[in-house]
Formats: C-alpha cells, sequence, structure tokens
C-alpha cells in the first residue's frame, strides 16, 4: 500500500496558561487599587480647599464685639457660595439685613490693625441706598420703604430680646449703592462702621449660619 493511502492522524498540540498569569492578574488590581487610594489622597486635599475658598469656612470668634451674640472662642460655620456666585456672575453680593457676616478688614479706614489679612465678624445694619441715622444712642434707618424711619435694632427678630445695648456714638451716614453699615452686638465694645465708616458689599466674605462648638450652644443663623 502506497505510503501516501495510508491513514494520517491529525496531531494537536497542547496548550496552557502560564503559570504565573494569574499572579500578574492580582499585581495589575493591587496596582490599580492602590493607584486610585494615591489619587484619593491627593484629591482629597484639593477638594477641601476649593469648598474652604468657594463654599463654606469655619472661623473661630476671637475678641467680645459680638456678645452677647457669640462668645470669644466660639467656633462658627460660615457660608461662602452666595458670594461665590455673585463673584462668578459678576454681580454685587447683598445679605439681608440682620444677617451676621464676615468680611475682611483690608480697605478699612481707621481700623487701627496693623494686619491687613484679619477678618471680622459683624451684624448688617443697613443696606445699600439706606440713610443711617444714630443718635442719643438709637439706630434708625430711613430708605424708600421706610420713608419715616425704622429702628432694626428693636424690631428685628435679632433685637427683639432687649439684649441689643444703645450706642455710644452719633452717627449720620448716606449709604451708597454698593456700601452696607456694619455694627457689632455689644454696641459700648465694638469697633465698626460708626467708627470706620460703611463696608463696601465685595470685603464681605460670607454669611454666618451656624455656632458648632460649644457643643451645648449650637445654634443655626
Amino acid at each position: 500500500m502506497n505510503e501516501d493511502n495510508q491513514p494520517k492522524s491529525t496531531e494537536v498540540k497542547e496548550t496552557s496558561v502560564a503559570p504565573n498569569t494569574s499572579h500578574q492578574r492580582s499585581s495589575r488590581s493591587r496596582f490599580v487599587s492602590t493607584l486610585g487610594s494615591v489619587g484619593i489622597l491627593l484629591l482629597a486635599p484639593v477638594l477641601a480647599f476649593v469648598l474652604t475658598i468657594f463654599v463654606f469656612q469655619s472661623y473661630q470668634v476671637d475678641g467680645p464685639s459680638m456678645q452677647p451674640t457669640l462668645l470669644n472662642n466660639d467656633r462658627l460655620i460660615v457660608w461662602k457660595l452666595p458670594r461665590t456666585w455673585a463673584r462668578i456672575t459678576n454681580h454685587q453680593y447683598v445679605p439681608n439685613r440682620g444677617d451676621v457676616i464676615i468680611l475682611s478688614e483690608s480697605g478699612l479706614s481707621n481700623y487701627g490693625s496693623a494686619d491687613n489679612t484679619k477678618q471680622l465678624v459683624k451684624r448688617v445694619i443697613g443696606l445699600p441706598g439706606d440713610h443711617v441715622v444714630i443718635k442719643d444712642g438709637v439706630t434708625t434707618v430711613f430708605n424708600d420703604e421706610h420713608p419715616g424711619g425704622f429702628q432694626p435694632d428693636t424690631t428685628l427678630p435679632y433685637g427683639q430680646d432687649g439684649t441689643i445695648p444703645l450706642s455710644q456714638i452719633d452717627v449720620d451716614v448716606q449709604l451708597s449703592s454698593t456700601q452696607v453699615f456694619i455694627c457689632g452686638d455689644n454696641r459700648p465694645n465694638s469697633l465698626d462702621s460708626r467708627t470706620f465708616g460703611p463696608v463696601e458689599t465685595d470685603q464681605i466674605v460670607g454669611k454666618l449660619v451656624a455656632r458648632i462648638l460649644p457643643l451645648g450652644q449650637f445654634k443655626l443663623f
């Protein structure tokens, strides 16, 4: 019989998965996991920085000017997003009358501090366009809505409990369209717009929303 007519077998070569493939996959998985963890660790402080600059920030009260509303060493949370949005949209940020705000000392005249990076906590008494008069200790605000004047220290919620003492400084000032008039709640012991004049709205950093410490005195504003 011709060799060409002999039955032929089909050869199959045996293949196998390399013994270290499973180990390689495990190593790759660990590398990806480690890379993700490192990324989170690097991203966290960046995110915290962005939130602090643009959204909210913690402050500690230093001084008696806002007593009895805020006491020395109280820890506060200040909401900055409305001010940030106003900057983004190129609009003026105007807080509500009675709001407690944080403002930059930079640009304030007659403040008497060498630290231009210091920030102050005060209450908004007069809004842009208001005419603010303080006479015989009583604060009166005149505007289009109240041509006869009204007394924010006694008519707004913050002063209705009678804790705001009379002012010891007389003032008569007309606010421009970009100015607010601010005072500390401890009127006899507060350096504010009665001394250094109205504050430009672009100096406002944010609005107080909560006191978080001491724990027993937590309060929303």
